[in-house]
């Protein structure tokens, strides 16, 4: 009796499958930012360029050296596209990942 052995795929198919496993991870916004060290922000309205080259759709601290509260008002900003509009509750020098 013959083992259930895998059929042979072509190449053809072998990256349709390729393709439906990764695609969808490269579609997510997530995977596709930038990570800005070092951004020094004073106590209260800062504009950080993001440099995406076109609108920002989130934003994540990653590090910072004080203790501060972080809050955007993207609601209001005229240059999404842009700049990150984050407001700072201390001055502070973060690590932001933007995507």
């Amino acid at each position: 009796m013959a083992a259930n052995l895998p059929q042979k795929q072509t190449m053809s198919q072998l990256s349709t499958k390729w393709a439906a496993l990764i695609n969808p991870v490269l579609a997510n916004p997530i995977t596709n930012g930038l990570i800005l060290q070092n951004q020094a922000l004073t106590t209260g309205f800062n504009a950080v360029n993001h440099k995406l080259g076109r609108k920002l759709q989130g934003w994540i601290p990653i590090g910072q050296n004080a203790q501060a509260n972080l809050w955007d008002s993207q609601a209001m900003n005229q240059t999404p596209q842009l700049t990150l509009n984050l407001n700072a509750s201390a001055d502070v020098i973060v690590s932001l990942y933007v995507f």
